[in-house]
């Protein structure tokens, strides 16, 4: 994820901090499959202008969600050519249809050297589900999307970014590496469960790169303490 970095300008101000970026998809969502979809798909030349922003900076981190064929129609020519990587995302249900990614394309990413994990069965929210839906969100769907990249899945992305303290204790118990969640503040490079910002329809290269910046302290301060309060209830 990232690229070394060849610069440091925009770098955060304090040491360690990462900003780990989340795309759900690039140019148009002709059909939502959920409502609100379309409101996290970014215009194709936003996204490529994101892309340029983060060449050289070994602060950010990049990463997919939802498994939409703009993932590899879009954003993989584009990483490759600016020499980044990324974790994708993509949701075990939805494989091979045709507005997702296929078990080939899994392994077109994977052989361009980007990560793939899980986003589960269905986009439904992990929290208080009962054994039998965990079992598919958490274990059935992560071994489908092994079997389809060809190799172990380690990681997941939360649906929806909902969590509490039973489920973090159920994806440690399942072995999860790290977690990444919707929480909007800054990643320290040991954490085990990874805050990120989606990029949304609203955006612009200017928010994007005031974000890239200088991250709002107030906000993340809050949004850290919400997750706190997620983890313990």
């Amino acid at each position: 994820m990232g690229s070394q970095s060849r610069h440091s300008r925009n770098k955060p101000k304090e040491r360690g901090e990462l900003i780990h970026l989340c795309f759900h998809g690039v140019g148009t969502c002709a059909q939502e499959r959920e409502p609100g979809e379309s409101a996290y798909w970014v215009p194709r030349e936003l996204f490529l202008a994101t892309l340029d922003a983060v060449v050289g900076r070994d602060d950010v981190h990049l990463s997919f969600d939802d498994g939409n064929r703009s993932d590899v129609d879009v954003a993989l020519p584009a990483l490759v050519e600016r020499g980044l990587r990324a974790d994708f995302f993509p949701l075990a249900g939805r494989l091979n249809d045709d507005k997702s990614l296929s078990a080939e394309d899994l392994r077109a990413l994977r052989t361009a050297g980007m990560t793939i994990g899980t986003h589960g069965w269905h986009h439904v929210p992990w929290r208080g589900l009962g054994p039998e839906p965990i079992q598919r969100e958490l274990v059935d769907a992560r071994r489908v999307l092994s079997d389809a990249s060809g190799a172990p899945v380690t990681i997941a992305a939360l649906p929806l970014g909902r969590y509490d303290r039973r489920l973090l204790q159920e994806l440690r118990r399942q072995g999860y590496e790290r977690v990444f969640t919707s929480d909007r503040f800054q990643a320290h490079p040991r954490d085990w469960l990874v805050p990120r910002y989606s990029i949304r329809a609203t955006d612009d290269l200017a928010s994007i790169e005031s974000l890239l910046a200088q991250p709002q302290r107030f906000r993340n301060l809050r949004n850290d303490l919400a997750s706190r309060i997620k983890r313990l209830r």
